[in-house]
């Protein structure tokens, strides 16, 4: 079934996992004990980004980005991520936002209860006579107490995750999406 999308990014598919980070802000934590369970977030291996969707036949043209984040276990935080799409410039081979000046919005994935997966696609019209453009994914992630900010993180897209839900065709992951 196709996704839906408009300009940017409108499919956000939320998923629920069991997750394996340890809570933070546990009574009686002190700052320091706070800030080494934040940067074990940063290391997790339940933090990444994937393309899970690129060009399939029934949905030509879509990008579908992919992000998973561990939970922090205490249930009063909220997790939110972004999503934006770059490519790569032919010449210079660096990355470069593929909407410039855009606001980066972070939507809520859910509480830090567990492990979280969000995504988002893109749709994106190629110009006829144009070379094809090499596109990957760029994810942010922010755990949130209250109107506080209490880490965050950026990942580009990898290969090789599991997507709970979303992936055209079912499994694939990717670091990169050729279109055009």
């Amino acid at each position: 079934m196709p996704r839906k999308a408009g300009k940017l990014s409108i499919l956000l598919t939320l998923a629920l996992c069991a997750g394996t980070a340890l809570p933070i802000g546990a009574a009686g934590a002190s700052s320091a004990q706070e800030g080494k369970l934040m940067a074990a977030l940063l290391r997790s291996r339940e933090l990444w980004a994937t393309i899970d969707l690129c060009n399939p036949h029934d949905q030509p043209d879509y990008v579908g980005v992919r992000g998973s984040m561990p939970g922090d276990r205490h249930v009063h935080d909220k997790m939110y991520m972004s999503f934006k799409l770059q490519y790569q410039d032919a010449t210079s081979k660096k990355w470069i936002d593929l909407a410039k000046g855009v606001t980066q919005t972070f939507t809520y994935v859910g509480p830090g209860g567990s492990v979280r997966q969000g995504g988002s696609s893109f749709q994106l019209v190629p110009r006829t006579g144009q070379p094809a453009y090499t596109l990957r994914g760029v994810v942010g992630f922010q755990w949130r107490r209250g109107a506080r900010i209490l880490q965050s993180a950026s990942r580009t897209t990898t290969a090789a995750h599991k997507s709970v839900s979303g992936a055209d065709p079912a499994g694939y992951s990717a670091a990169t999406c050729v279109i055009g």
